[in-house]
């Protein structure tokens, strides 16, 4: 049985934006989508007016999973939903909840102008210590947005899917994360651009005994075989999907912030640790989500 997509809901607008996306997500994975609210529930709290405080927050998160519910059969009449309340603190209990999901799917708040996303403690900590791959989704994100647009240049649900645009790290290469762009292109019926940016080594960044013999110019055609041979086997894995190899001077948080723009979906790596002292993403993640405006799935690796 295919684990479920769950999404974290708690009646805000990111949320509802997320959930509804979870449910797109659910039908195109053939799965059920469940919807998830964490009651940041303390046996010590006090009653309020008669009524144990755990009792209101049930009521409380009840009313949030039913407005979530009725959103998500509005966008996605035919996917599969079911809910459950968990106990707090919401970090923990949405972590747990990934564990047994496909993927998590959070909200995260857009800003207007070139500030950038929030992206909450909750949502950060999650992303950090997940070890199943979580999908922030900005406030305001519709179906019509990861299409591209119809013949007169309005958004539509019924053209084609924008690009998925892949991250990729070619010190690193990880399996994990390929798989998860390359399936989620075929998912889609998307193109896969799959993106690696390099930069030329400085004296300082040289190690003991090694010396940049490669020119600059010649350089980039290096780094681009090397892609073309990581990639090669997922080709094959998958010959339905076009890809198309983008290598990239300068730093990979930028290059990855102009592909991803007009994408239907970013994805990128993160290494966990065994146990992380930090609720700490790298740099290129940290920069992703919080300035990318398409959804951005973070794919966890060892």
């Amino acid at each position: 049985m295919i684990p479920p997509v769950v999404a974290g809901v708690d009646g805000s607008a990111e949320s509802l934006a997320a959930a509804e996306w979870a449910g797109r997500e659910a039908v195109r994975r053939g799965c059920a989508l469940r919807l998830v609210h964490a009651r940041n529930w303390h046996p010590h709290q006090e009653q309020t007016g008669g009524e144990p405080v755990s009792a209101v927050q049930r009521h409380l998160a009840r009313r949030v999973l039913r407005q979530a519910e009725e959103h998500v059969h509005g966008a996605c009449p035919g996917v599969r939903l079911d809910d459950e309340q968990v106990e707090g603190p919401a970090t923990q209990a949405l972590l747990r909840a990934a564990e047994r999901a496909d993927l998590l799917v959070l909200g995260s708040r857009g800003l207007s102008g070139f500030t950038g996303f929030l992206v909450g403690s909750v949502a950060l900590g999650v992303v950090a210590k997940a070890t199943r791959p979580v999908v922030l989704v900005r406030a305001g994100e519709e179906a019509g947005d990861e299409r591209l647009p119809d013949a007169d240049g309005n958004a539509s649900t019924r053209t084609g899917y924008r690009d998925v645009v892949l991250g990729l790290d070619l010190g690193d290469p990880c399996d994990e994360v390929i798989e998860f762009g390359f399936e989620a292109a075929r998912l889609r019926d998307a193109r896969l651009r799959v993106v690696h940016a390099w930069q030329a080594p400085s004296p300082l960044s040289l190690g003991p005994g090694e010396i940049g013999l490669i020119e600059d110019a010649r350089r980039g055609d290096e780094w681009q075989g090397f892609l073309s041979a990581v990639l090669q086997l997922w080709r094959d894995k998958y010959p339905e999907v076009e890809v198309v190899e983008s290598v990239l001077e300068g730093k990979a948080s930028s290059a990855l912030i102009r592909a991803a723009s007009g994408a239907s979906l970013l994805v990128v790596g993160h290494r966990v640790t065994e146990r992380p002292v930090l609720a700490r993403t790298g740099p290129v993640t940290h920069a992703a989500i919080h300035h990318v405006d398409c959804p951005v799935a973070v794919v966890p690796h060892a």
